[in-house]
């Protein structure tokens, strides 16, 4: 290869690389935040909720819990720690598996660290099958 393709083909990855580097988004939350589902907005079935466990429904970045038969919690399914969503929701605990904080099913307590806060509750109506955000 020749000086100057040599240089156009450096000076081509060079303007490549500028051009995804002006994409990032440098200083915004790891998980920026979706937008939220209407009020009116069917979240979830209550029958798809298991009951002492949970689901988590990533768009409207909710997690709906069913600790014992008929009670429903809800909460944001943004972690405390890095603001990464949660992960699962198992063994009685919502889980984050980015650094390991679990938070509890019934109330959104931290139940393992990193996470220096709760998880924010959110209100929500049940009525019929149909669970939505109130």
């Amino acid at each position: 290869m020749d000086e100057a393709s040599r240089r156009s083909v450096l000076a081509a990855g060079a303007a490549a690389v500028a051009a995804v580097a002006g994409c990032s988004t440098y200083g915004e939350p790891k998980n920026a935040p979706a937008p939220s589902a209407p009020a009116d907005a069917v979240l979830a079935k209550t029958g798809d909720i298991p009951v002492g466990g949970g689901v988590i429904i990533g768009a409207s970045q909710v997690v709906i819990t069913q600790p014992t038969a008929g009670t429903f919690k809800a909460f944001t399914s943004v972690c405390t720690h890095e603001q990464c969503q949660v992960a699962t929701v198992e063994g009685g605990t919502i889980n984050c598996t980015c650094h390991g904080s679990k938070f509890d099913i019934n109330d959104g307590s931290v139940v393992k660290d990193p996470a220096p806060q709760p998880l924010a509750a959110k209100q929500i109506t049940v009525t019929g099958d149909s669970i939505q955000l109130a």
